[in-house]
């Protein structure tokens, strides 16, 4: 029968917004010097006809999503064009419900489907569009589509994951391992939030492989715009606490010798804690295991500060299925790129994982079912960064908020383009500036995510493409 606040998409709206880093973010083999966003508009109506308008948005992160040899122009156009051919798709569903349970039905029941046919008729005889990608760029319709259902009902997104709007349990989505203590029958994702939100959290701050960390690194051609250069002058002026350190992966002592001048700058500057980002370019766990080691014995107090190791192995577990038990028993172990779903989660727990890095741009569906999965299986969250900018910040920090991440959000778009968020910031400057090491959602206030769009001045291009309105 359904409830009455049941809604589903009648249309679709997409704009995309390029931004341009001050500096480059270089990860993994790659650096990123600018990206483009995807906004999207969702309208939804419910069973009396009532409707409701959304915005959700994300960094289309190409080298992120998408690593490789090819084009970084050939791999952004065609995410471009995946978007473009969502439009109709999403403003077509007829699935009525909760956005989550509208999300769930159309990761699994369309979008895989779509993915590949996407690849048959425009990759064919070329390198497909990762899996990583669709999700990257369905996220934003998703993430739409919630809070179109919080201005339809009047309340926070948060506020409406519970049994009085969700016409299933999670035991409809999810389930559980073999060996956990809990089926999710009768519980529903607001059983594995925190009792009360956190309105200031703790921020992560990135040191990329390029960035200067002292002045020995500086090469003349840094940016003079009022913003700090030297990693030294950001913990400063921010009063940052945690720092995520970028490696190579495929370079050991390039990599210790990173996270060894980046440990010294830390404790000189009273840091608290580190975390290593291998970005998914290590092909054996003694890779990571001797770095370990060697950071214990040589350096005790920095690997005391390293709170935890992100993402070191390919993404695709499936294909690589290498335990990796040796490495989370040495330091709390994150999933990230591989962490997809709460299948891969599981399967990752299974390898030796035991930490999960939850993402919105993976769609906001995924981050709340693996993020109840991982809580039920006793495992650490964090929430992660694609550097976003704009209104793709606001879902970012709110995830956070709402769960017991290991410590705080990473957030990093004020380093890389803080010019970008500027309309926003105006009606949200604590979201977009760090202050005493932390970011404060104060002012996020209202229905669905609480962005306030009516009151934030940004100038939307043309659209890309439409449909339903």
């Amino acid at each position: 029968m359904g409830l009455s606040t049941d809604v589903r998409p009648i249309g679709a709206e997409l704009y995309f917004l390029p931004v341009s880093t001050r500096v480059p973010l270089k990860f993994g083999a790659e650096t990123l010097t600018s990206v483009v966003c995807a906004r999207v508009r969702v309208r939804v109506t419910d069973r009396q006809g009532r409707t409701g308008d959304g915005w959700g948005e994300t960094p289309l992160s190409v080298q992120w999503v998408w690593p490789g040899a090819l084009p970084y122009q050939e791999r952004l156009e065609t995410l471009q064009q995946f978007c473009r051919e969502l439009v109709p798709l999403w403003a077509a569903i007829r699935v009525e419900g909760h956005p989550l349970e509208i999300g769930h039905a159309f990761l699994e029941t369309v979008l895989p489907g779509f993915w590949r046919g996407f690849n048959q008729r425009h990759r064919r005889g070329r390198e497909p569009m990762p899996w990583l990608a669709a999700l990257v760029c369905a996220s934003a319709f998703d993430l739409a589509t919630y809070d179109a259902f919080g201005q339809r009902v009047g309340l926070p997104v948060y506020a409406t994951l519970h049994r009085g709007f969700l016409n299933h349990d999670l035991a409809r989505y999810l389930r559980p391992a073999p060996d956990a203590p809990v089926d999710f029958r009768g519980l529903y994702p607001s059983d594995f939030f925190l009792p009360e939100a956190r309105r200031r959290l703790v921020a992560w701050h990135l040191v990329g492989g390029a960035d200067p960390l002292e002045r020995v690194d500086l090469t003349g051609s840094e940016p003079s715009d009022g913003h700090p250069v030297l990693l030294s002058d950001w913990i400063r002026r921010d009063g940052l606490k945690c720092l995520k350190v970028k490696l190579r992966g495929d370079d050991a002592a390039w990599d210790y010798e990173r996270l060894v001048r980046v440990g010294r700058v830390a404790l000189a500057q009273d840091v608290y804690w580190l975390s290593a980002d291998f970005n998914c370019t290590v092909r054996d766990p003694a890779y990571v295991n001797d770095i370990l080691d060697r950071l214990r014995d040589e350096y005790p107090r920095i690997y005391g500060m390293l709170l935890y190791v992100e993402q070191p192995f390919p993404y695709d577990l499936e294909a690589h299925p290498w335990d990796v038990h040796s490495v989370s028993a040495r330091k709390p172990l994150f999933l990230d790129e591989s962490a997809h779903d709460w299948k891969l989660v599981g399967l990752g727990r299974r390898l030796g994982w035991n930490g999960v890095a939850l993402k919105t741009c993976k769609t906001q569906t995924g981050a709340i079912l693996s993020a109840c999965w991982a809580r039920a299986h006793g495992m650490a969250l964090m929430v992660q960064d694609l550097t976003n900018p704009m209104l793709a910040q606001i879902p970012h920090l709110l995830l956070a908020a709402h769960l017991p991440t290991l410590m705080g959000v990473e957030t990093n778009s004020m380093q890389f383009y803080p010019d970008a968020s500027v309309p926003e910031a105006e009606v949200h400057p604590g979201a977009y500036r760090r202050r005493h090491g932390c970011v404060d959602l104060s002012t996020v206030q209202g229905p669905g995510f609480g962005y306030g769009v009516e009151r934030i001045r940004r100038v939307l291009p043309e659209p890309a493409a439409v449909d339903g309105f």
